[in-house]
């Protein structure tokens, strides 16, 4: 055991050690706003054994005390940060009292000095192979001693046994015999099974490719796991010949031989909320309890905050983000809690800008293009790896859990939209590829944005403007059309809006939230309304959603590709996720009303409500509660005046 002193001598180097390898991450943590959260930081093993291998020994063999004098060099590190960032870049950083040091190296920093050690990997797994069953251990006499010994099968060779060149027996006098015969029952066997694992793209910077990494399982490891589902294994790294193929030169591949696998999906969607950030949500609607509108708003100002106006989208997006709660019926029935948007607009409308944000709101996220992807892509791929066939995750099945964004949705070919059906309603895609059937759990949202067919043309239906078919748009629960329509006024204040980002972003004050919400809090409230709050329908809000859509069925110019069933489940959704929004357990007659309004504004020629105007030119009014109002007034007098409500 070293004394203190001997310890204390590291506390430089490490720091030192964190300032050189670790600055972005440090960086990351000084503009987080919240003082009193823990914040990890995530340290190469392999990184600390290149420089500075007399440390990395002592974290080795004694991790309990030298992580935790880690953790103090850290928040030495921190305070350099924010230092430099005060000097040179002119950021005023946040110091933070907890951080915490975790060894975590990646699967592209894994190269051949680290083989025959044991480390920990973290990734998705994305390839999944069939349990198989081999030889291990295998008793073998020697023909001239009779002497006895077991013989292991070699990994790197495909499990090849070679027997060694001479007896191996420790006797006095060496035996040297070189013919040895199999012992009948000493053959012990094991399950097999190789799966595939991948760096998660979202700690990833861009344009740097995701590496991925063999995993052998062996006994009770195997079957535990499938495609999507993010692990953390240990175990010993070796490596293998790679399979002979004709006119493939004969590699050897790394391969991580597995000690010990967690499934960490569960894990996956949580973030650090603290009890001072939950009481400043509740101090927060406190201060907006008798206009909640009012409070909604500076919520969804923090959406997409470099997009001016834009308040239907970001209502949407929103709404989108947090979703209904998941219903089960006594037969086993699931209807999905998960929502899905789709944009439609004009070029410039601002549809990426939201698809990126969305995706940044969201833990897990998988960003695509329908140019770039295939059926295949999108669910899951049957490859073949040395003569057996495998599945291999697409995107919907990597993004379980969490967002799928799918831009240019207009330029995916007809069948490879025709394949995202059953992952969209189901949550569920059913595989039957090369002799392979199975079902992935693909329990995502959707988030679309396409260009119009040609000049948008509002006397149409979406499916003609849009060329998608009526099934598919059934399956997104708000449909917005943005329209770049010429408004001299409108192109004013846009402008002025873009060129005072600068000036806006300097002087915008972290903590007060009546303004403005930054992108760390906004995660955190969505990550907690959805995890804390499960609200009941109250029986206004039902009558009201029920005759809305009784109407929209008898309407005479009713859009038969909106006008399902769907669309009743949707409202539901939709009024759940704003009582999420507003804090609430219960679904109000305000809630209701906001499910219809989002509804009518992808209602392009069956629209009741003839008030949402252009979704593009929608702005954030002054008094928004005095302006439900309005609208509420006129969407129960509609419903009444027609004899339903």
């Amino acid at each position: 055991m070293e004394s203190p002193t001997q310890t204390a001598e590291y506390i430089e180097p490490m720091t030192e050690f964190l300032v050189k390898h670790y600055s972005d991450q440090l960086r990351e943590i000084s503009l987080s706003s919240d003082p009193k959260l823990h914040y990890p930081l995530f340290l190469e093993y392999a990184e600390l054994v290149d420089d500075n291998p007399s440390l990395a020994r002592q974290v080795f063999s004694n991790p309990e005390h030298y992580l935790r004098q880690f953790d103090d060099s850290a928040i030495l590190a921190h305070k350099i940060a924010l230092e430099h960032m005060k000097k040179f870049e002119k950021k005023i950083g946040i110091e933070k009292r907890f951080i915490h040091v975790q060894t975590f190296p990646s699967i592209g920093r894994v190269r051949v000095k680290h083989r025959g050690i044991l480390m920990m990997l973290k990734g998705t797994v994305i390839r999944s192979g069939a349990v198989k069953m081999y030889e291990g251990e295998k008793m073998y006499r020697c023909r001239k001693c009779k002497h006895m010994f077991p013989i292991f099968p070699e990994l790197e060779s495909i499990n090849s046994i070679v027997k060694p060149p001479f007896c191996p027996s420790q006797r006095s006098k060496a035996c040297e015999g070189t013919n040895f015969d199999p012992v009948d029952d000493t053959v012990t066997r094991h399950d097999y099974q190789e799966i595939k694992i991948q760096e998660n793209t979202q700690v990833l910077g861009v344009g740097v490719i995701p590496r991925s990494i063999l995993v052998v399982l062996k006994d009770d490891l195997v079957d535990n796991v499938k495609a999507g589902d993010d692990v953390v294994v240990s175990g010993i790294l070796t490596s293998k010949w790679s399979h002979d193929l004709k006119d493939v030169r004969c590699d050897l591949e790394p391969m991580l031989i597995a000690n010990h696998v967690r499934r960490t999906n569960e894990l996956k969607s949580e973030i650090d909320i603290s009890d001072d950030l939950i009481e400043k949500f509740k101090n927060f609607w406190s201060h907006f309890k008798d206009t909640p509108l009012k409070g909604r708003n500076a919520i969804l100002r923090g959406i997409c905050p470099q997009v001016f106006g834009l308040f239907t989208v970001k209502l949407a997006v929103a709404l989108t983000l947090i979703g209904g709660v998941q219903h089960v019926d006594a037969s086993g029935t699931k209807v999905r809690g998960e929502s899905h948007l789709l944009l439609i607009g004009d070029p410039g409308t601002g549809k990426s800008q939201f698809l990126k944000f969305a995706a940044k709101l969201s833990n897990r996220a998988v960003i695509t293009t329908g140019l770039g992807s295939t059926s295949a892509g999108l669910t899951v791929t049957a490859v073949k790896d040395g003569g057996e066939w495998m599945l291999e995750a697409g995107a919907l099945v990597l993004a379980d859990g969490g967002l799928c964004c799918i831009d240019e949705f207009d330029s995916m070919r007809e069948h490879d939209r025709a394949t995202i059906h059953e992952a969209m309603e189901q949550q569920s895609i059913s595989v039957a590829k090369a002799g392979l059937v199975t079902t992935l759990s693909t329990k995502t949202i959707v988030f679309g944005a396409t260009n119009p067919k040609g000049q948008y043309d509002p006397d149409q239906s979406l499916s003609v403007n849009t060329a998608l078919s009526g099934p598919l748009l059934s399956r997104f629960d708000i449909v917005i059309v943005l329209l770049d329509t010429k408004n001299p006024e409108w192109d004013a204040v846009v402008s002025s809006h873009i060129l005072a980002e600068v000036q806006i972003e300097q002087g915008r004050e972290v903590d007060d939230l009546t303004t403005i919400w930054p992108l760390p809090m906004l995660q955190r409230y969505i990550q907690f309304v959805k995890k804390n709050f499960r609200p009941v329908l109250s029986k206004e809000a039902e009558e009201i959603i029920s005759s809305y859509y009784r109407l929209q069925r008898r309407s005479s110019t009713h859009n038969a590709a909106r006008t399902t069933v769907r669309m009743l489940e949707s409202l539901i959704r939709l009024a759940q996720a704003h009582a999420r929004l507003m804090f609430r357990n219960e679904v109000t007659r305000l809630d209701a009303i906001t499910a219809i309004l989002c509804i009518e504004s992808s209602m392009t020629i069956s629209a009741i409500v003839d008030s949402m105007g252009n979704a593009l030119h929608s702005n954030f009014s002054e008094e928004p509660d005095q302006e439900y109002v309005k609208q509420e007034k006129i969407i129960l007098g509609k419903l009444r005046r027609d004899d339903i409500y």
